[in-house]
């Protein structure tokens, strides 16, 4: 089942790749669903600009390495782990022992690794999850101005579209509803650095 429902989100999330075009007057606060913005480089002025304006006090500096960690994180994993243009497909792989990597919580967790070394002052991580414990369970990494809510952060997802960064406001995702979960975090900051590229039994997550 989980492979069909991956499957299906590919094959929709990769047809509307094209129009996924971000325009920096996008109504951010209009509270309405459905943006997605694609990062096109590791120097994406769009994403930048939108992290330092979490708050007065994010550094701009900090939002620049955030958002090159994040482009970067992406296309070297997508390397590494020789990752299908269909996410769900890489989930077939992955689960099958074709591929050390490349489900949805492997690439949070990678992700999560590498934000936490830069030693953020302004800015804090967050673990979100959708769907948890079941088969549709996904996962990625919020950020936030330091002690800003987390209902106000921006996500980075790497999964969806198999290593190419897609960001948005964390109320405004069209395909998942996000909750925190801080013990996951926690737990995940805790284990070693290759955490993520190891094999996980397929019973505990499905993406």
């Amino acid at each position: 089942m989980f492979f069909h429902q991956s499957l299906f989100l590919g094959v929709r999330t990769f047809a509307v790749v094209p129009v996924l075009v971000l325009a920096l007057s996008s109504p951010w606060g209009s509270g309405r669903r459905g943006e997605l913005f694609v990062a096109w480089s590791a120097d994406d002025p769009s994403l930048k600009t939108r992290i330092a304006a979490l708050s007065p006090t994010a550094s701009p500096d900090e939002a620049r390495r955030v958002a090159d960690t994040a482009y970067m994180t992406g296309r070297e994993l997508h390397r590494e782990w020789r990752v299908a243009w269909l996410p769900g497909i890489q989930n077939f792989l992955v689960n099958t022992g074709r591929r050390k990597g490349g489900l949805c919580f492997q690439w949070a967790t990678e992700l999560l690794v590498r934000l936490d070394a830069l030693k953020l002052q302004t800015l804090e991580l967050h673990w979100a999850e959708s769907g948890p414990n079941t088969g549709a369970e996904h996962n990625v990494i919020v950020v936030t101005a330091k002690g800003q809510p987390f209902g106000e952060g921006i996500l980075l997802d790497l999964w969806r579209y198999s290593g190419t960064l897609i960001w948005t406001h964390v109320g405004m995702d069209p395909d998942y509803r996000w909750m925190e979960n801080k013990s996951e975090i926690a737990r995940r900051l805790g284990r070693t650095q290759d955490i993520a590229s190891k094999q996980i039994p397929s019973s505990t997550k499905s993406n």
